[in-house]
């Protein structure tokens, strides 16, 4: 691919961004008409049909309503923004080999890494999975002679309108109630396409719609089947020549045994409870309200088993817990992509030039591994068939961080015999003349006591000091009885070459047995 890179290093960008602050918040953006409250089959289909217009205000008041009122909807829609928000991300150069463009995709990662409050700008750009679209308005600023981001201002989809003459997308300010269109490089739009069709249409709370408002009918009919045979009927007789005041006392007497469970009534009268069983049709709301849940379900998560409680084997489960994993990829793939197009290009534009490529943001959405499996064919792979696997991947994949310079590092036990000074010692052992085992051993216990005369001195030396300092056996022997002094003690002596001597004598007594044992 040509560039012009190398004509354009140096060269002062021409344009410069937009830094007031076009679509404010309004203290109307708070607020809705409720359009959910009396919502009727031709209500809905009203107002989807003003989304088809391109006028989506009412069709997001309602989808935001429908967010609020339905807990299940909500905690679905909240797994699929989280699934993503949360995961790690990284920016790639265009060209690893590039240097140019290594530096930008290093200053492009520090300026999304100094947004304060990242996380809530990805989950507010994933309200397009409802919604079919999301709006976040980009202020831009500068530090250091740098264009960068200041912040990523959330704006309400109900600020925004496809005209119907042209299909334009606009914005309304303050200024232009009837819209304008949207400046360049100043908003980050974000859609999602649930399935084909204009943008108004794709949220998959439209096509949950449907769902919602039959599922909120058999809600609000079992909540009134509750209140009529939840509570047995309370019915009241009274006789023949009962007084007004007398009607009086047994509908409060009815009153206080609903409410309190106790009450009084006139002689003569009597109150009778009445029950109805109705299982039957309690169970038929629950079955229709699971039904829709389940649907819902579907719609968001294209699953059931990892959301909803439910019967299904280990394998069925993996396998919708496999689907669920396929639409964060694709909502990683779709936010990095609309994030490169309107966040990373303008950055980039505005502090490097119009010319130079764009690096890749990437999201790690892979599926956590077994470990240990993985090691194992690594280690075959490399071993055996020899495959070159760099230790970058390596690095990332275990998250281990890389050791600076001069840093101690972990090494293998072998490595560890291989580079000890102390197997010299040992081959002068072999060299000498023969004798038994217990012979020869004697000597390696001689010669590492001779050798290693220095560490014992030192490390004694506390022990020999509180003995020289005693003034008496006694006094010697309540030192030695006093916890307090023999943890000072044990502090003072400095145990490491010791436990350094100890470990080489076991290594080259172990050594020494499997000479043995060839012989």
């Amino acid at each position: 691919m040509s560039r012009k890179k190398e004509k354009n290093k140096g060269k002062a960008v021409i344009r410069r961004p937009e830094l007031v602050e076009l679509s404010p918040s309004q203290v109307t953006d708070k607020y809705s008409d409720y359009p959910s409250n009396g919502l009727t089959p031709e209500k809905l289909a009203s107002i989807l049909r003003e989304g088809d217009g391109g006028d989506v205000l009412r069709q997001s008041e309602l989808f935001e309503e429908m967010e609020e009122k339905d807990p299940h909807l909500f905690s679905q829609l909240q797994t699929r923004k989280q699934a993503v928000a949360g995961l790690d991300y990284e920016v790639i150069p265009f060209d690893p080999n590039d240097e140019r463009d290594k530096e930008i995709a290093d200053f492009v990662e520090q300026a999304l890494n100094s947004l304060e409050g990242f996380e809530e700008d990805l989950i507010d750009l994933l309200d397009a999975i409802g919604k079919g679209f999301a709006v976040s308005e980009i202020m831009w600023g500068f530090k250091d002679g740098r264009t960068v981001i200041k912040e990523l201002r959330s704006r309400h989809q109900k600020r925004f309108f496809w005209d119907s003459l042209d299909d334009s997308f606009k914005v309304r300010t303050k200024d232009s109630p009837e819209g304008i269109l949207l400046p360049c490089n100043k908003f980050v739009v974000h859609r999602y396409k649930a399935k084909s069709g204009h943008a108004s249409r794709a949220g998959v709370l439209r096509i949950i719609s449907w769902m919602y408002m039959f599922k909120n009918y058999t809600v609000k009919d079992w909540v009134s089947f509750c209140e009529v045979y939840g509570i047995p009927l309370r019915l009241g007789k009274y006789s023949q020549g009962a007084s007004q005041d007398d009607k009086k006392a047994l509908m409060r007497a009815l009153r206080q045994i609903g409410a309190d469970a106790s009450g009084i009534i006139p002689d003569g009268t009597e109150i009778e409870f009445i029950t109805t069983e109705k299982t039957g049709s309690v169970d038929l709301f629950e079955r229709l309200a699971r039904y829709a849940d389940e649907q819902i379900s579907k719609a968001i998560l294209g699953q059931t088993l990892t959301s909803d409680s439910g019967g299904g084997s280990y394998a069925q489960s993996k396998t919708h817990n496999e689907v669920r994993h396929d639409l964060t990829v694709a909502d990683c793939k779709a936010l990095a992509t609309t994030l490169r197009r309107d966040l990373i290009r303008p950055l980039v534009y505005y502090n490097f030039g119009e010319n130079d490529r764009i690096p890749y943001l990437r999201f790690d959405c892979e599926e956590s591994e077994n470990l240990k499996d993985l090691s194992e064919v690594i280690s075959t792979l490399v071993s055996q068939v020899g495959l070159p696997v760099p230790t970058a991947y390596l690095y990332k994949k275990f998250a281990i961080p890389k050791p600076e310079d001069g840093e101690p590092v972990a090494v293998p036990f072998s490595q560890v015999v291989r580079t000890d000074p102390q197997p010299a010692a040992f081959k002068a052992f072999k060299a000498s003349p023969g004798g038994g085992s217990q012979e020869r051993i004697d000597r390696i216990a001689d010669q590492a006591i001779r050798q290693n005369a220095p560490a014992f001195k030192v490390m004694f030396a506390p022990v020999l000091k509180m003995v020289k300092d005693a003034q008496s056996l006694e006094e010697l022997k309540a030192q030695c009885e006093n916890e307090t002094i023999l943890k000072g003690l044990l502090k003072d002596m400095r145990a490491g070459d010791f436990e350094e001597l100890l470990a080489r004598t076991m290594l080259l007594a172990d050594l020494e047995g499997r000479g043995m044992e060839h012989e």
